[in-house]
This record gives C-alpha cells, sequence and structure tokens, in this order.
C-alpha cells in the first residue's frame, strides 16, 4: 500500500486544468473551424464544390460550408485556387440550431446555455445514455475518451449511464441506421421528462458519407429534437467538453475558479 500511495505522489495531478486553465494544444494536423473568405470565391467557380463528398459546400450563389455535412477532409482546401476556404485550429463547433452550422464566412454563432429552468436541473448533474445510432466507432471512441483520468468529465458532474432511466438525456453518435431508429426511439421515451439530445458527429446530424443512402436517416433530427449539435468527423474530444460546458453554463463558472 505504501508503494502505491509513493508512486501515486510521483505521478502527480494527471487531469488537464481546462476549463479553468488554458486548453490542451491542439496537434499541427488538426482541422478546426474553417475561415471562408467568400470575396475571394470567383463567380461560377465550382471547383471547391465539385470535389466536397458530402455536398457540404453551395455550388451555386456565395459560398456556403455546412459544417453538420463536412467530414473536415480538406479536399477543398486543394482544390481552391484562389485559398478562400481554410481550416483553424479553434475547436470550438458546437451550435443549438442545426442552422448555425452553415458557415458563410461570418463567426459561427457558439452554443448558448440551456434555459435557466434546465440549467437548474442539468448544471451540477448530468446523466447521459451514449447511443451508438450506426457509427463506425470513431465518434464514441473520442466520446469514451472524456471519461479517462486526463479529461475527467465526471468533475463537472457529467457522467454515462446505462440505463435510459436513470439518465437525463441522450448522447448520439451514428447516422441512425434504420436497424437502430426504434431502438434510438425506445431509448429516448424511456429517459423521463425532462430531457436533452446531443448529436455528436456529422453522421449524427446530417448522416455524414452516408447521407441519402435508404438504410439510414440522415442523423438523430429526423427521429428526435435535438437540443446540441456537435459537429465533427470524429469531434475532438476537446470539441465534445466545449460542446457540453457551453450548454451548461459552466465555461465562465469555471474561467472564474482561481
Amino acid at each position: 500500500m505504501l508503494k502505491a500511495l509513493l508512486a501515486r505522489a510521483h505521478q502527480g495531478h494527471r487531469t488537464m486544468p481546462y476549463p479553468a486553465g488554458e486548453p490542451p494544444p491542439m496537434p499541427d494536423r488538426f482541422r478546426g473551424a474553417p475561415a471562408l473568405d467568400p470575396a475571394k470565391c470567383p463567380d461560377g467557380c465550382r471547383s471547391c464544390a465539385d470535389v466536397c463528398p458530402t455536398d457540404a459546400i453551395s455550388g451555386d450563389g456565395p459560398l456556403a460550408l455546412d459544417l453538420g455535412r463536412c467530414l473536415f477532409c480538406t479536399e477543398c482546401v486543394t482544390a481552391c485556387p484562389e485559398g478562400a476556404i481554410a481550416f483553424t485550429h479553434d475547436y470550438r463547433l458546437a451550435t443549438r440550431r442545426r442552422e448555425d452550422l452553415v458557415v458563410r464566412g461570418q463567426a459561427l454563432p457558439l452554443a448558448d446555455a440551456l434555459e435557466a429552468t434546465l440549467r437548474r436541473l442539468f448544471g451540477r448533474s448530468l446523466k447521459l445514455r451514449v447511443v451508438s445510432a450506426g457509427d463506425c466507432n470513431a465518434c464514441s471512441a473520442d466520446v469514451n475518451v472524456l471519461g479517462t483520468i486526463g479529461w475527467d468529465l465526471g468533475r463537472f458532474g457529467i457522467q454515462y449511464v446505462a440505463s435510459p432511466r436513470h439518465a437525463d438525456g441522450l448522447l448520439i453518435t451514428g447516422p441512425v441506421t434504420e436497424n437502430m431508429r426504434l431502438a434510438l426511439q425506445k431509448t429516448y421515451d424511456a429517459v423521463p421528462p425532462p430531457k436533452i439530445v446531443i448529436a455528436v458527429g456529422a453522421c449524427a446530424i446530417s448522416g455524414g458519407p452516408y447521407a441519402g443512402h435508404p438504410e439510414q436517416h440522415d442523423g438523430a433530427a429526423s427521429v428526435l429534437p435535438v437540443d446540441l449539435f456537435i459537429p465533427g468527423c470524429p469531434p475532438h474530444p476537446l470539441t465534445i467538453l466545449d460542446g457540453l460546458l457551453r450548454l451548461l453554463g459552466r465555461l465562465e463558472e469555471a474561467r472564474r475558479v482561481p
């Protein structure tokens, strides 16, 4: 026992200080919020739209990019002859409304907090039932990472639970395959009201690369009301955590802690 205690003392504090402190550095190859410059986009040029695998870029009219469909593959960046599209290292991507994910050169309207009544209920203790509705496991992996010692999602009172009857809401990954549609609906029905729904990843928002396929339903919003959209393929754990804390109104509070 003494050896174990000494080893633990030697290891020190492993949980990152964010959000009270600085967020962890993003890797060089990280692709975050896009920066669009429609002024550089020549009329009639469809170079970026033609190479986009999910039709996330509007080919007609002013340049627009739908983050709900975007796979962050950067094929558009390579194809654009004028450099009108770039991806930054900004990890903040979550929004409350689906339409806010369509970027036209303006700043992304980030998610605001739940209304006061729900914030009083869930702000200190949020239990989520995670539902993989046909995802490839990439989004599930980054959702699970938040439970590790480095991220420690539980320090914010947020926990994943096994039963929807013990949950305050659902966190959904995947495009909602036909085989999972009824299971997802029954899981939602089993969560006692009031409840929230969070869609994580391009598949859960729009169907991702499977959009339009008859064996899936183009995301969670086709089946359930969604309260938070977190785009990415997959979204970085920091993007997911940032979205959750914004929804609960916990970011500014955490930054006031000395």
